[in-house]
């Protein structure tokens, strides 16, 4: 019995194998067999179309750097003008709420709105120095600062009691280092312009005896929940004279206290070098630190923080400036964006904060800024997951939601009967997290690696990435290393920052609102200094003086007649006919008294009359009303009688009345004091009749 079993089982395996190689094509024998197929259903013989993707789609209208174009083509993107349906938005400018709100739930963009809180100068220092006041202890990486002219009167305070500190001035939005100058006394800076005032960190660690900041690139990839990514890699800008105390001698060599590249390529002391040039990588200072015997991994851990404590001070805008311009976008993150923070080292390797950019260069005019910019951008648009959305089953879901909304279908889909409990699905954060996570480097494995080069295979146990778990043979999978240590999370990290975010919510608008009441009052008192120094200008001009002596001489003249017809209808005394000598003596003391009356009011007279106004006493009382002052009725009246005349030119009384005769809430005596609007709307729509 069971070897016929057998042989039953090895027949229908044998039938199943022929019926395969004919479905294949691997059979090319067209004769019939013995034995019939099984039947199949044709729903299994047929192939699952796979669903084309569809072409990533980049907007760069408004980017004028060739890096991020190549970089785009070369992951597969397609660009198209602002017109068309783009999926990602790159933009040099600041993001606007029309452009926002336009946006449908597949798009990104480059820039958060509410970033330029700690991108702009003076935005960056009242938010640094409002959370001074809250964590003294934390956020004490960023120099004393002060916005002028609000700020103007603390400032020159500060200035009278430190007479050996020195103030850098910047405007409060420029760029590539304009507008920036040194100074030791404040009383050089004009009161009324618009500036940012630093103390000046005279002690800066030096390399080789020259100053030099770090370019560190980070990339912010969601603002609720906040996360943050620092590249490994930047860009280190040097001083191109060698560093000297200011004093009043040097302050105006920027090429000796300023960093900024666009400011010292044109010094014929730059070197162009990547090793020991005026330019070079954050690897190559990190040999260098390293070999100065600096913890590495410290210093980072600082500058890190630094960092994130300088987002956090903008989270709040950033988070209800996000929700309230993408309210619908549940499939990716609308936005994100690589911010370049500008650090500066002490002589104790503490870091300060200088400036947040918020649209660094992507110039890649030398091979080392190829290497890192390049490699930031091709990191960035991995790190995005730039084919998670597929645009068109976002359209199509959009065009379902809407028809079943007009057709109000699907109303109770848990009641429909035959629905099966499907296992919860992950949500698109969650997918765009887990992909982050597997493509990342170590935390401070990067900063180790260029010290050894070629890359040997032996250093991929410092990378937990998943993509590179096993050993690759170097040099086909070197880039591949690369890419994958260029940036480390940096948040969130566990409970270091939970403090930090609950800052009290008063503190922002108080101190907005403070800082903007001290920006009006500056503006007031500059308004009146420049009406009163063109006052005293137009004095100085010889034709306006003319004009002034003849006004002067034709007021005296006026003045002059006016006494002369005085003087001349004067009565004369009548000769009386008794000759008293006591009441001719009397007589006499009252023309001397008279004449001497007359004196006295012809020098008021000839006096410059002087109108003052007649101001109101103090209230004390709150409920007792304020007095009328007779100038402020006059002029209330007047307006009053403006917005009447506008109201009735309009037609508005007419239309208000013809909409509540309608809609039948006119008063009797509405309708007899404005009755005559309804008679004339009768007059006008009537038709007119033409005689022939």
């Amino acid at each position: 019995m069971e070897q016929h079993v057998k042989e039953d089982m090895n027949e229908m395996a044998m039938l199943m194998r022929n019926y395969d190689n004919k479905l294949y094509g691997e059979d090319d024998t067209s004769q019939p067999t013995s034995c019939t197929a099984p039947v199949i259903p044709p729903e299994t013989t047929k192939k699952k179309k796979r669903r084309k993707r569809s072409q990533i789609t980049v907007c760069l209208t408004n980017c004028r750097y060739e890096s991020i174009r190549k970089v785009a083509s070369a992951f597969g993107m397609r660009e198209v003008s602002e017109d068309e349906t783009w999926n990602f938005y790159w933009t040099d400018m600041s993001v606007s709420v029309e452009r926002a709100k336009e946006m449908k739930r597949f798009q990104r963009i480059n820039h958060f709105p509410g970033m330029l809180e700690i991108c702009r100068k003076d935005l960056l220092a009242r938010n640094l120095n409002r959370m001074q006041k809250i964590y003294p202890k934390e956020y004490n990486f960023f120099p004393k600062t002060w916005c002028l002219p609000a700020d103007f009167g603390d400032a020159l305070n500060y200035s009278k009691t430190h007479k050996n500190k020195t103030f850098i001035i910047k405007p409060e939005c420029g760029s590539q280092g304009r507008g920036i100058y040194l100074t030791k006394s404040l009383k050089d800076v004009k009161p009324t312009d618009k500036l940012i005032a630093q103390v000046y960190l005279s002690k800066p660690y030096l390399v080789d005896g020259y100053k030099f900041d770090i370019r560190v690139y980070t990339l912010i990839t969601s603002c609720d929940p906040l996360r943050i990514f620092v590249y490994n890699e930047g860009l280190v800008r040097f001083a191109t004279s060698r560093y000297a105390d200011p004093n009043a001698n040097n302050t105006t060599n920027v090429f000796m206290h300023l960093t900024n590249y666009a400011l010292n390529k044109h010094s014929r002391t730059y070197v162009y070098d990547s090793e020991a040039g005026s330019k070079r990588k954050i690897s190559t200072l990190n040999k260098i630190l390293l070999s100065q015997g600096v913890d590495l991994s410290r210093l980072w851990y600082s500058i890190d923080q630094v960092i994130v404590k300088t987002i956090i001070a903008a989270w709040p805008i950033l988070k209800h400036s996000y929700h309230a311009c993408f309210p619908s976008h549940d499939t990716v993150h609308a936005c994100f964006e690589i911010l370049g923070f500008d650090i500066l080292l002490d002589q104790k390797l503490h870091p300060y904060i200088l400036e947040v950019n918020h649209s660094p260069s992507f110039h890649t005019d030398t091979q080392l800024d190829r290497e890192v910019k390049e490699s930031l951008l091709t990191d960035t648009f991995t790190m995005l997951n730039i084919w998670q959305c597929d645009k068109k089953r976002v359209l199509e879901e959009d065009r379902r939601r809407i028809r079943d909304r007009l057709l109000q279908t699907n109303k109770f889909p848990d009641c429909c009967p035959g629905t099966e409990e499907k296992e919860p699905e992950k949500t698109p954060w969650q997918t765009q997290i887990q992909w982050e996570e597997t493509h990342l480097g170590d935390r401070y494995a990067a900063q180790c690696l260029p010290l050894v080069t070629p890359y040997p295979p032996t250093h991929l146990k410092l990378c937990p990435a998943q993509g590179l778990a096993r050993i690759l043979e170097p040099p086909r999978y070197q880039k591949t290393l690369i890419l994958a240590l260029m940036c480390r999370r940096v948040y969130p990290e566990g409970e270091r920052y939970a403090a930090l975010f609950q800052q009290p919510s008063g503190s922002l608008y108080t101190g907005t609102a403070a800082s903007r009441a001290r920006g009006d009052c500056a503006r007031q008192q500059r308004e009146q200094f420049e009406q009163t120094k063109a006052k005293s200008e137009a004095l100085k001009k010889p034709s306006q003086m003319k004009s002034i002596k003849e006004s002067d001489k034709k007021s005296d003249e006026s003045m002059c007649g006016t006494v002369g017809e005085s003087i001349a209808e004067k009565p004369k005394p009548k000769p009386r006919p008794d000759k008293d000598p006591k009441k001719e003596k009397e007589r006499k003391d009252e023309d001397k008294e008279k004449a001497r009356q007359e004196k006295d009011k012809m020098s008021i007279q000839s006096q410059p009359v002087v109108e003052k106004e007649i101001k109101p006493p103090y209230v004390l009382c709150s409920f007792e009303p304020d007095p009328i002052i007779e100038k402020e009725e006059r002029e209330r009246i007047n307006l009053l009688a403006q917005r009447d005349f506008l109201i009735r030119s309009y037609g508005m009384l007419e239309q208000i009345y013809l909409a509540m005769k309608k809609m039948g809430t006119l008063r009797p005596e509405d309708e007899r004091k404005y009755g005559v609007y309804g008679r004339l709307t009768a007059i006008s729509n009537s038709p007119k009749v033409i005689n022939n």
